[in-house]
Parts: C-alpha cells; structure tokens; sequence
C-alpha cells in the first residue's frame, strides 16, 4: 500500500507504506525513467502529500501525467483483505510548464485531461492491495502454486483490469509491481447480515470488463475478437463460519454484428451488419465463454416483436447453426410477459430455467477449505442494453442460489424462505438495486429502469415516473454528450493514443454547415410563429397566414434536421468504430 508522494522540480518519489522494506519509487520527470531508490534519497525540500495508491501513467499533448488515487473508502472485507473504493484521483503533470505548446495543443490537452477526469469521475473503481479482485472464488481455488507466487499485476484477468493500459510502462518492471494493484470498474457491495441469530457475509461484485468498453448506441454487438459490449461478471459470495459460496452470472450483448447509432430518434432501429463472418465472432465469443464458465444458458429478453425482434431471430438461428450441445437458448419477452404491472410472471421465467440452475450448482467450500461443489455452468442474460430486465433476472436467480446455499450452512432452518426474512430481504433487494443503477450510469449514463422492483418486488406508479425521467435524461446523453463519453473511455484504455506535441488530432473535425445553420433557422421559425400568435395582425387572416408561413417553415426544417438525425449528434472522433452497412 502508498501512503504518500514527494514532488520535487526533478523527480516524484512514491512511498510504500512501512513493511519494512523502505523501496522508494522514483520517477524522473524529465525522462519519465522510473527506478527504485530509498527513503534516505528523498529531499527534504520535496513537497509531501498523501495518496492511497496509483492508477498508472498516460500520455498526452502536454507530456506524461501521473494518475494517482488521493482518497479511498472502504467497502469491506473479502476473506479477511480490504477491498476499497476509490473516491478521488489527481492528474499530475510531468512537465512542469505547458508554455512549449501552441494554443490549439494546450486546448486539445485540456479536451484530453477532460475526458481522463470524466472517466475519473465515473463512479465504481475498486480495488485490493493485497488480493485478487479480478478473479472469482472458484477461479481463485483452481490455480496451480506458480500462480499463487505471482504479482497481483501478472496474475489479473486482463478482461477486468481498468488501469491495463495506464500500468503498462511498470508491467514491464517487475521489481515495481509492489507499487501498483489492478483496479476494477463496476460495483461491490458488502453487508453482514443476520438471519435466525446467525451472521454471515453476503457481497455482490461486479466486474465490467474493458473489452469493447463504451456507450450504450455506439458499442453494441461485438468485435472480431468476439468481446461483447457492456460485458459484465457478477459473482455474489456468502461466508459463514468459516465457509464460502459464490454463484456467478453474466450479461453481455447480443453477441454477432450490429449496430444502432444514435439520429435523434427515440428508439433509432437496430441494424445488423449485411457484412462481416456472424457465426465466426459469434463461436469465438461462446468459445472463450465455455472456457472460462463452462456450460452456457442464454436468456434473450428482448421483445420479440418490432424492432427488436430481428435480433432475437438472428440470436436463435445462430446457437442453431452452431450446434453446440454445451449452449442452450432461453428466449423470453421480458416486456410482454410482464406487461400491465404483471411482474410475478417472472417466476415463469424462473421455473423455466430451474432444473438448470441445479444442474450448474455453484461453488462452495466447507471451513476446512476443502470444495465441495464447483460451479460448472453460468446463465449469460441480455436484453438490448443488457442493464434493466438483465438485473431484475439476475438478482431472481442469485436469491434462488442463495436459497440453497444458506440451506445447506445451516443459516436458513429447513422450509425457511428467504423471501420471508424482512431484514435481509431489504439488504438483498437495495444491494441488486444499486448494482443496476451503477452498471446503467457507466453504459447509458443515468441510474437504471425498474429499480423500483428490484427493490420492493413491486412494480409502482412512482417507479414509472421516475424510469420516465430517466428515460429523457438518457435520450439527451445518448444524443448529445455520448460522443465525449466513448472518446474519454477510447482515450483512457488505450483504444487511442495521443502522441506527444501532436499537431493534428482528430479532435478539431470541422462541422458540417448543416449542423450550425439548420436548429438556427428552426428556432427562428418557431419563435415567430409564437409571436404572430400573440401579437396578431389586423385581420385574422393575415394573422393565419403568418402563422402558417413560420409553423411549416419551423416544421420542415426539424423534418429535415431528424432525417439528417446523425449529422446532429455527438459522435466520437478519436476511434472510428466498425462502419455499419
């Protein structure tokens, strides 16, 4: 662990906390060469602050910045180790003047820098200094002891590791590794809980993985390595009296070749690619997913009428076409099924896939740290964004896991339901709740939809006024700042690199006359035809004519504005992804 930092003109020197090794890192400023030193080279006259760990390194216009965690808060522990969130960060400049720049490299630096902190500022970085995050507990058991002697760094599963890219110039230093942990993006909760006077652990982690990381309309489907969008691990994990049990799911996009860019519409239609080999991504996606989580259960909740039903279609012909006994394809209309507030028709759903939920079992370890079970199937959910519907499933099946879990520890007496426990009911259902508002602002920038029944297993009035609000709010992300968004996440994991005094960056793309010209004109036309209602002529005739003279002008140019719908959104510049059909 980093307990502070000394800056001097030269050199930043980073402390580890006292373990009685004293090992100093030392950063040159000037050669961004990094070395160990010790504790008696620091100057005095350095200037001292404190910081709880670093995130890595990055370059940009202006030179490197150093990325350093300067608070923390602490979630709980997991097995007996800290896990902690990072709260604040500080971007620290190498250089120490930015006067070697022309203005518009000092303005495309700050557009950098920006977009570093709005990933910064996202909420959900986690991190242990002292064990594995990134791995499950049934990943962490079946490691061979070369494993355990490794570094947290070397042994990390690269899907989960948010600061892969900025830690890359210390990978390359082992001797360095003490001074850096991967940090994962997502969320964690962790609750002692208590049920019939017996206290256990109950913790949910969520891991997003940072392969096709992004926004929800510019990232959908998946790439030909077969990394799905929004891809998210969430492994919930129970310990009592010395035994523990975890039980993991997934979520991830439609996995094969499609689009839905964003043109102003509320609902822009999905498009799936009429280029690009489907089935080759789509067995390299589920290829990688039996190998790692074994069996495979789909569950598609996506309507399967209007525009989502081609997908779901397509979703089906293909687990056809690939015939793979170890995938099974659940298809289930979320909307449908559980349309006019009739929300207890997920147990349709439920008992639908029960018989194969006993089948995967889960993982459990008794107190003699000897397993028991492994858990040799996942249930991979998605809808179109993979966050509403897919939580609401997910959090139906991690209750029935758990069911059997605290059962078989001897927390719940036989013919208890958890259901039944107030207490505990109330941290389950709050705990998945906010797992859905984190993993929803991190892909569509707002909290999720249908909280309200994840937290009260009823679906209220106020629930659908509040996912009303939430619904404008993403409409007006998705339009007009998510361009930002997918550019800052590009920039920070490396999708993107910014070379050093570079002259020409995509950022300055000049736009289209349409862009600028076009709402000008329409709020014009729209504001006098206000007025000639307000302010009529002599005759209401003339009054009519002027009135309808300003109302079509305004009404065809908005036609024209959403025709042209992707001309007026914001769209990324740094990474052209995949051009669409």
């Amino acid at each position: 662990q980093i307990k502070r930092e000394h800056t001097t003109p030269e050199k930043f020197y980073i402390e580890a906390c006292d373990d009685g090794a004293g090992d100093v890192l030392a950063v040159d400023r000037v050669s961004t060469e990094m070395t160990l030193t010790v504790r008696k080279d620091v100057p005095p006259s350095a200037v001292t602050r404190p910081m709880c760990g670093i995130m890595g390194t990055m370059r940009l216009v202006a030179g490197m910045y150093l990325i350093v965690i300067t608070k923390k808060k602490k979630v709980g522990d997991l097995l007996g180790h800290a896990v902690w969130k990072a709260t604040d960060f500080d971007i620290i400049s190498y250089k120490k003047t930015v006067l070697h720049l022309t203005d518009t490299q000092m303005q495309d630096n700050k557009a950098f820098l920006s977009m570093i902190n709005s990933v910064l500022n996202t909420d959900g970085f986690y991190f242990a200094t002292d064990y594995d995050l990134t791995h499950t507990l049934q990943r962490l058991a079946n490691t061979s002891p070369e494993f355990q002697e490794m570094t947290l760094l070397e042994r990390a599963d690269q899907r989960f590791v948010w600061n892969g890219h900025l830690l890359r110039d210390f990978m390359a230093q082992p001797e360095l590794h003490k001074f850096v942990f991967p940090v994962i993006h997502g969320f964690v909760a962790m609750k002692s809980c208590c049920i019939n006077g017996k206290i256990f652990d109950w913790n949910i982690i969520s891991r997003r993985s940072c392969f096709r990381a992004g926004v929800r309309y510019y990232v959908r489907g998946i790439d030909s390595e077969g990394h799905a969008a929004n891809f998210v691990e969430t492994e919930q994990i129970v310990q009592y009296n010395g035994a523990k049990a975890s039980f993991v799911q997934t979520r991830g996009s439609i996995p094969f070749y499609w689009s839905q860019r964003p043109n102003l519409k509320y609902k822009p239609k999905p498009q799936i690619s009429k280029s690009g080999n489907h089935l080759d991504g789509f067995q390299r996606h589920f290829d990688s997913q039996i190998i790692t989580y074994g069996k495979q259960v789909i569950l598609n909740l996506v309507n399967q009428k209007g525009s989502e039903k081609p997908l779901e279609q397509a979703f089906a012909k293909m687990v056809d076409s690939l015939g793979n006994g170890m995938i099974k394809y659940v298809a289930f209309d979320f909307h449908k099924e559980c349309s006019r507030m009739r929300w207890h028709r997920l147990q349709i759903l439920v008992d639908m896939v029960a018989e194969m939920q006993n089948e995967f079992g889960y993982f459990l370890v008794d107190s003699d740290g000897t397993v028991q079970l492994q858990q040799d199937g996942t249930f991979r959910s998605n809808c179109m964004d993979c966050l509403d519907r897919t939580n609401v499933i997910q959090s139906l099946l991690a209750r029935r896991s758990l069911q059997s879990q605290l059962e078989r520890m001897g927390v719940l007496h036989v013919g208890q339901r958890i259901e039944e426990q107030a207490d505990f009911e109330k941290i389950y259902k709050n705990a998945w709740a906010d797992n859905a508002n984190a993993c929803a602002k991190q892909y569509a920038g707002t909290g999720a939809l249908k909280t309200d029944f994840t937290r009260t297993g009823k679906r209220t009035q106020w629930g659908l006024l509040m996912d009303g609000w939430n619904s404008m709010i993403r409409y007006y992300k998705n339009n007009f700042s998510d361009g930002f968004r997918q550019d800052s996440i590009d920039l920070f994991l490396g999708n993107y690199a910014v070379e050093e005094a570079d002259m020409n960056t995509p950022l300055h793309e000049p736009k289209d006359w349409k862009f600028l010209t076009l709402p000008i004109i329409m709020v014009v036309a729209f504001s006098m035809c206000i007025i000639c209602l307000l302010m009529a002529g002599d005759t209401w005739t003339e009054t009519l004519a002027y009135v309808l003279f300003w109302g079509s002008a305004s009404v065809v140019t908005a036609g024209v504005i959403l025709f042209n719908g992707r001309d007026f959104v914001d769209a990324p510049k740094l990474v052209q992804k995949e051009k669409m059909d």
